[in-house]
């Protein structure tokens, strides 16, 4: 069975070569595994924290989503959107803020940092603290919950934030859950094995050491000139180096093979002056970075492009966020209003109930077989049905679905719900659509 896998990226700069080996490379590597239902996604509210420069964000949402594009990432395979596309996120925010007690938030480490800091400069403790930076951990919860994410691989200076996250699901389950869980439990997922560049000195590669090599930025140019800046020691040509110890030997091991790597290093330990050393490291990761940057200008030349590919993400994202978040709303109370209508809009709104069914719609494929669909009273579709050789089984099947409970034909694993007549999968969803469907079959057979 699939294991869903989230990953979130904030568009607060131009990515790196850190960001690259550190977060991206390892990401979209993860994203072709099978078994891996990949969800990435650009957190664009969680970059109004840190930046109130609109033009700053604006820029670097493209730059990261033409980066990620241009990197690998497959948008026909991951499921790649914005945050901000999404509203039920916003939504499953609030409430989740309504069930977290503020003491959890006083120990998250950011707020901390803050208040400790202000401490030191004798000044308020919570002088510069938004209630974006003190509710962070909740918002970080509402994109995971709201697609129920098995894992989700964070560093370890997130790992407090995962946890956060299972307390928070855990209150509201226990709260409106009505002993089942609305909401996975998600685990973390710490890779030690990713690379940490050294940057221009030595230190770990970062935007606040201004120590960074540009990923695209500046071509290749640019590329070169960083890396001829590297810091490395005193030993001139010929006198053996320390490799272990070399910021250029940690760079090229993080792209090369191991068997490259291995070169790599044993011509540093016979004597290889530095400056070729850094023409070598250049030219291999210019071979790598070169056809990726290619694409990157093409991708950013054509903002359009990248737009599409958001927004069908988007769509593909909504499909499970908004039958999910009906639930939600469900559960705590935000239900449509039972009972007697308003006086003289009774028979009206008898009527706009009758017409809104949900209904079974059968279609041949582009195979020429024959399948059906389930669709909601609002025309969404919940269940795609596997495909038959013929109409007689499709309307069957349906059938099978009007009158037998939808439990006695379905199973649950992993997120996902599995349809069957006999031994043949009928068709298989999303657990989150399970309450829809069943009431939209409830529908069919009332008609």
């Amino acid at each position: 069975m699939n294991t869903r896998v989230l990953t979130g990226i904030t568009p607060s700069g131009t990515p790196h070569l850190g960001n690259y080996a550190g977060a991206m490379r390892p990401s979209i590597e993860a994203s072709t595994q099978p078994g891996v239902d990949a969800f990435y996604f650009m957190a664009d509210y969680h970059a109004l924290i840190k930046c109130d420069d609109p033009q700053r964000i604006a820029r670097s949402r493209l730059e990261i989503a033409a980066t990620w594009l241009a990197a690998g990432l497959d948008p026909e395979h991951v499921t790649f959107y914005r945050q901000s596309d999404i509203p039920e996120i916003p939504e499953l925010c609030w409430m989740l803020t309504c069930v977290t007690p503020k003491g959890l938030m006083n120990r998250a480490h950011a707020y901390k940092a803050n208040v400790d800091q202000n401490a030191l400069r004798g000044t308020d403790p919570d002088d510069g603290v938004t209630m974006g930076l003190f509710s962070y951990p909740v918002l970080m919860a509402a994109d995971i919950l709201m697609f129920n994410a098995n894992k989700v691989p964070v560093g370890r200076d997130q790992i407090q934030h995962l946890e956060m996250t299972r307390d928070i699901a855990q209150r509201f389950n226990n709260l409106y859950g009505g002993g089942r869980d609305l909401f996975v439990l998600p685990e973390v997922q710490v890779d030690d094995d990713v690379a940490t560049l050294p940057g221009l000195d030595g230190r770990k590669m970062s935007k606040s050491y201004d120590n960074t090599i540009p990923l695209f930025e500046g071509g290749a140019k640019a590329l070169r000139a960083a890396i001829m800046r590297i810091v490395t020691d005193s030993r001139g040509p010929g006198e053996p180096k320390d490799a272990e110890q070399s910021h250029l030997y940690m760079l090229y091991r993080a792209f090369a093979s191991r068997d490259e790597a291995a070169q790599f290093r044993r011509q540093l330990e016979e004597g290889m002056g530095w400056g070729d050393a850094k023409t070598q490291l250049y030219d291999y990761l210019e071979n790598i970075l070169a056809p990726m940057r290619e694409r990157y200008i093409a991708l950013t030349a054509r903002p359009d492009r990248i737009e599409d590919i958001l927004q069908a993400g988007a769509d593909k994202a909504r499909k499970l966020s908004r039958p999910f978040m009906d639930q939600l709303r469900e559960a705590v109370g935000l239900r449509a209003v039972a009972g007697p209508g308003v006086a003289g809009a009774g028979a009206t709104a008898k009527k706009k109930t009758k017409a809104r069914k949900a209904r079974f719609v059968s279609f041949r494929d582009e195979a020429g077989q024959f399948r059906f669909r389930l669709l909601g009273a609002d025309g969404q579709e919940l269940m795609l049905s596997a495909a038959f050789n013929d109409a007689k089984a499709a309307g069957k099947a349906m059938s099978t679905l009007k009158l037998e409970p939808l439990d006695a034909l379905a199973t649950e694993a992993e997120g996902m719900v599995t349809v069957r007549l006999g031994d043949a999968v009928i068709s298989r969803f999303e657990t989150a659509l399970l309450p829809l469907v069943r009431d939209a079959i409830a529908q069919t057979a009332e008609a």
